[in-house]
Formats: C-alpha cells, sequence, structure tokens
C-alpha cells in the first residue's frame, strides 16, 4: 500500500466536507455542521488542508490554518484530523499528522495546537504516545453566528 499525501485542492472540497461530516457523527455532533460545498470554495483562503490517498482515492484529510498566539507567536492549528474508517490502523493518521508537522516547520511556527474530546481514548493515547502535551486545563468558549449578530448589542 502506497499512501500519497499532499495539498489539498478545490477538486477535493467535496471529499473534505463528506469526511467533516462523517467526523461530527463520529463525535455525536452532526447537527452542528452548517458549512456548505459553496462556503467552502468561498472561505478557502481562510484554511489549508492536506489529503491521504491511496490508488487515487482520498482516504484521510488534515485541516490547519495559522494562528497568532501571544505567548509564543506564529503557529498552526490544527482544526481536523480524519481518516476513513476502512483505512485506520494503516499508519495514514501518522503520515498526515507527520506532513502537518512539516509545515509547522517550513512556516517556523512556535506551537501546534489542537483539541480532542476527552473520551476518545484511543486518539488521547496516540497523541500522548507521540509526545503531546494533553491538557484539560482549558475550557472551550464559543459564540455560533446567531449569538455573534446579538452578543453586546
Amino acid at each position: 500500500m502506497n499512501i500519497n499525501i499532499r495539498s489539498g485542492t478545490t477538486v477535493d472540497l467535496p471529499a473534505l466536507l463528506q469526511f467533516v461530516k462523517e467526523l461530527a457523527a463520529f463525535e455525536k455532533s452532526s447537527e452542528k455542521v452548517t458549512n456548505t460545498l459553496e462556503q467552502m470554495q468561498e472561505e478557502q483562503e481562510c484554511f489549508e488542508f492536506l489529503v491521504a490517498e491511496i490508488d487515487g482515492q482520498v482516504v484521510g484529510m488534515a485541516v490547519y490554518f495559522f494562528v497568532y498566539y501571544t505567548w509564543v507567536g506564529k503557529s498552526l492549528y490544527l482544526d481536523d484530523l480524519y481518516i476513513d474508517p476502512l483505512f485506520r490502523g494503516q499508519k495514514i493518521g501518522s503520515a498526515l499528522l507527520g506532513e502537518v508537522f512539516q509545515v509547522a516547520r517550513n512556516e517556523n511556527c512556535k506551537r501546534v495546537r489542537w483539541q480532542v474530546l476527552d473520551w476518545n481514548t484511543k486518539a488521547i493515547e496516540f497523541y500522548k504516545k507521540i509526545g503531546a502535551e494533553v491538557s484539560g486545563q482549558w475550557l472551550d468558549c464559543e459564540f455560533g453566528k446567531d449569538e455573534i449578530l446579538t452578543a453586546f448589542n
């Protein structure tokens, strides 16, 4: 099996959106996905992504963007890492994550950050195994589109 990791393109957006929906279902949050193919096309300058291919079939993805953390400087935020369940256990996630870290090195990032659900023990074990600091100290705060429109008005 030959895994090809490459930068995602507009042609890959339908597969990317499908994986996003599958990931949301896995995370028991399908109803929270409001993104569309058209929106992803319009906002493609806001994110970058890598795809993993086997024999020309996209079997995984890693979506990331650059952020600035005042404590350390330019950083890479990994928003999603997903492998088609039929292809898990074949080191595809490791290959994608390795390429994400190569991007971070090439871009002189001072931090790579991502989140994992506290019940996703397989992922947590993997992240700890590769040396990630998994912290439960910080809590997410978030506003959705409707709340953004009405907050502080």
